[in-house]
């Protein structure tokens, strides 16, 4: 791992430190691009792209807001979304079933 500093021989704590500094900064670049789809836009068009700009940032701060209410993280969040909505869709398709049998 290499940590760009202008201390040349950094004490383990200071390590830690930079460490977990570098971590959080990570985190924040990673869940935007994973969880909202920010880097997934396929739009052409300023207006477009904007959109999906704005869509992605609003999908974001709602997730920080779940993070704290559900006490879980992005991915944990992101994965009880899916679940759910694949829950409502096999109810759907159930519901479809019944009626066209019936």
């Amino acid at each position: 791992m290499y940590l760009v500093t202008n201390n040349l021989e950094p004490s383990t704590e200071e390590f830690k430190t930079l460490y977990k500094k570098q971590w959080s900064v990570e985190g924040y670049h990673k869940s935007p691009k994973q969880n909202v789809s920010l880097a997934k836009s396929l739009a052409r068009t300023v207006t477009t792209q904007s959109n999906h700009l704005f869509a992605s940032l609003v999908a974001y701060i709602k997730l920080e807001k779940l993070k704290f209410t559900q006490k879980l993280n992005h991915f944990a969040l992101k994965a009880k979304i899916y679940l759910a909505a694949i829950k409502a869709a096999w109810n759907e398709i159930g519901k479809i079933k019944r009626e066209v049998s019936a």
